[in-house]
């Protein structure tokens, strides 16, 4: 539906100081928003009938411009630090003047959607826009509401977004004149100085991770699958989780944000924002299938100008291109974005170094500490300056989107494998037979055949033994996978070599963890690497 002409009272916007729009157009359909796109300039056609767009020079989420207002309702609840960076109130309204300000006289594009497919517990949203092709964004990735949601005067939370408009980091209290704000107070999120799309999707998705927990339900930054049992994959990206998750013998809940209640598992969102770079239609056929379907949005993706056939190989603008597109494109996606709790949760890990197990069995306390842990690792050649495998750890695998404390999501997560009775498996997609350089890749039919034989209960009767610094129960065989491939260290020529490399990775965990020490259990602590 679409209204012309000045935003009435009834539109809700004058709340928020928007009282002379140009034109506010509301919930427009796919087709409405790829042509107002093509029209005002943000975007060209494919030749298969997605919307190329590029970001400029924000080709990713800017994690120093984050910013959580330090308010009397929220802040004793917050994990202050580099994280979740504090905003004063009144900065807060000065920025949302100006912005408001900018919003005046121009076009604007208003999405109603709701985030959670659990109708009880979902988070009603409102996402306003001066950009076409984010409010088509918007409409791809969060679920549409029902007619009597829509008719609901107020949303829960609102997002004003402009991406043309600059914070002045002298009068706004910003790093730069980029700004994500979330203002729990008055259930408000500002965003501006950034066409990254990715930034509508995550402030949104660090909102749940507030209030859900709130209600005892655990937000999860993860894929969910589902066969006869329903599996959840953790991982940062590079490890696979969305390839992975997407196994056409199973059927798909979502690919990256979840919410685990008393019912089950449910899915966030409507869309699916998958890294298009290195795309081909025999690894991923769906995924590619998805890419080329009318009003995708393919974002910063390389597209040949006269023919506008699209490159996925070309890093030309980023390594991270993106493709957001509806969840109903991949053909065994799930209809109601829900399953029943989950049998196994599969933690994914890119270990460049070479020597994490390619698949191995965790106890509860070294689930916890994984998860914590969160960790991959960064190869040579995918960032300027990386010249050797460099650690990553990020906190319960989405730490920029965690309001609280990772302990706090970690504990939650111990409770429900504890109550569920969840086999958790630590699955290494990196390298083996040395590291990043000397090594090669593990491949992906072996990864497969891992997880298959997991979540199909082939594994339960295999005899495991602990790895002799991590600690994580190495099966003896796996079908399909030559078991000289399960032991890492036998992979590798030089044994000696391999023993201090291990050291090494076991000693960077070990650092990473001691920010977590005052605030873990002693329990959780030992579950970590010997060193």
């Amino acid at each position: 539906m679409m209204h012309f002409g000045p935003v009435r009272s009834n539109y809700g916007l004058e709340n928020h100081g928007i009282v002379n729009a140009k034109a506010a157009y509301w919930n427009l359909g796919r087709s409405a928003l790829v042509e107002a796109a093509l029209s005002r300039g943000e975007g060209t056609m494919s030749q298969h009938g997605a919307l190329v767009v590029l970001t400029g020079q924000h080709t990713g989420r800017s994690p120093n411009d984050k910013f959580i207002v330090r308010e009397p309702s929220s802040e004793e609840k917050i994990d202050w630090g580099k994280t979740n960076k504090a905003m004063s109130p009144e900065a807060f309204d000065r920025l949302h003047a100006r912005l408001v300000g900018y919003m005046q006289d121009r076009e604007l594009f208003v999405q109603e959607a709701v985030g959670g497919a659990d109708k009880r517990l979902r988070l009603a949203i409102r996402v306003v826009t001066t950009s076409a092709w984010h409010s088509l964004f918007a409409r791809t990735m969060f679920l549409r509401p029902t007619n009597e949601e829509r008719e609901k005067a107020e949303p829960e939370f609102t997002v004003l977004h402009a991406p043309t408009f600059k914070a002045n980091p002298d009068t706004d209290e910003t790093n730069s004149e980029t700004f994500v704000v979330v203002n729990y107070a008055k259930r408000l999120v500002l965003i501006g100085g950034t066409r990254y799309a990715g930034e509508i999707k995550k402030s949104i998705f660090s909102v749940l991770n507030y209030m859900l927990p709130l209600k005892g339900i655990l937000p999860m930054h993860s894929s969910v699958n589902v066969g006869d049992k329903s599996t959840v994959f953790f991982g940062l990206s590079g490890t696979g989780k969305t390839t992975l998750s997407a196994d056409p013998a199973r059927e798909l809940i979502g690919d990256d944000e979840h919410g685990w209640s008393d019912d089950g598992v449910f899915n966030f969102e409507g869309g699916c924002y998958a890294k298009a770079i290195k795309l081909s239609a025999e690894a991923e056929p769906d995924i590619w299938k998805a890419c080329h379907s009318y009003g995708t949005v393919l974002e910063n993706v390389a597209m040949d100008p006269d023919t506008r056939e699209i490159d996925y190989d070309s890093s030309k603008h980023t390594e991270n291109t993106r493709a957001a597109y509806q969840l109903d494109r991949i053909a065994n996606a799930s209809e109601t974005g829900m399953a029943a709790h989950p049998s196994n949760i599969i933690m994914l890990t890119a270990d460049a170094y070479g020597v994490l197990p390619p698949i191995s069995q965790l106890t509860a306390e070294q689930a916890m500490y994984h998860f914590i842990s969160g960790y991959t690792a960064k190869v040579a050649g995918t960032e300027r300056g990386v010249t050797e495998p460099t650690a990553t750890f990020s906190a319960c695998f989405g730490a920029p989107f965690l309001p609280m404390a990772p302990t706090y999501y970690a504990k939650m997560l111990g409770e429900k494998i504890a109550q569920h009775g969840a086999r958790v498996w630590l699955v290494n997609t990196g390298w083996t037979g040395g590291p990043y350089g000397v090594g090669s890749r593990m491949k992906i039919a072996y990864t497969r055949a891992m997880v298959t034989a997991a979540l199909e209960g082939k594994l339960d009767s295999v005899e495991f033994t602990p790895d002799p610094i991590f600690g994580v129960g190495i099966p003896a065989s796996v079908p399909g996978v030559p078991s000289e491939v399960l032991n890492p260290r036998n992979t590798w020529a030089d044994k000696d070599a391999y023993d201090a490399k291990a050291r090494h990775l076991a000693g960077q965990f070990k650092a990473n963890f001691e920010k977590f020490s005052g605030s873990a259990e002693k329990a959780l602590i030992a579950a970590g690497p010997a060193v």
